[in-house]
Order: structure tokens, then sequence, then C-alpha cells
């Protein structure tokens, strides 16, 4: 890589306060990520399927089915306000 960083421009974009040395530091470490990505660039992937994630996952939730499988709530006469056997709570809008 052959252009330099302006880091005076990128740290005070930033709103970074960094000393003399820390900016050199910086800057060596900006210029090593840019050369890896180049070097990233440089892979051919023409053959190679683009991919939003890189294991072949799929949905892992079930289907969602209404059921009554746990009947009426135990809870449900202990709530403050009930009505047929449903919560009754304050409108919010």
């Amino acid at each position: 890589m052959t252009d330099k960083f302006d880091i005076d421009a990128a740290v005070s974009l930033s709103r970074l306060k960094l000393e003399a040395d820390e900016k050199q530091r910086l800057e060596k470490d900006l210029e090593a990520i840019v050369s890896y990505i180049d070097q990233l660039n440089t892979l051919n992937t023409d053959q190679v399927e683009p991919t939003s994630h890189v294991l072949p996952i799929q949905n892992v939730f079930r289907e969602d089915i209404p059921d009554n499988k746990f009947g009426d709530s135990p809870c449900l006469p202990l709530a403050p306000a009930h009505d047929k056997g449903h919560y009754e709570v304050p409108q919010i809008i």
C-alpha cells in the first residue's frame, strides 16, 4: 500500500485525543489492515457462491400452531382483572 493515511484528520473526525506514539501505532495498524484487505482483493472468487452466512443454517423455529395444551391457567384467578378466561390490562393507546 503506497497511500498514507491522514491520521490527524481521522483522529479529529473520531474526536479522539491521541499522543504522537499512539498516532504512529494507529497508522501502522491501519496500514497493516488495508494491506491485508488488498491481499484479499487479489483472490479469485469467480467460482465462489455468494453467501450471507458462513454456515448453511435454516429456520430453526418451529411452526407456530395455536393450541390450548395448558388449559385454563391456574394464574388467571390471581390476576387483578380477568374476564371470560382472558387477562384484562389497561389500554395503552
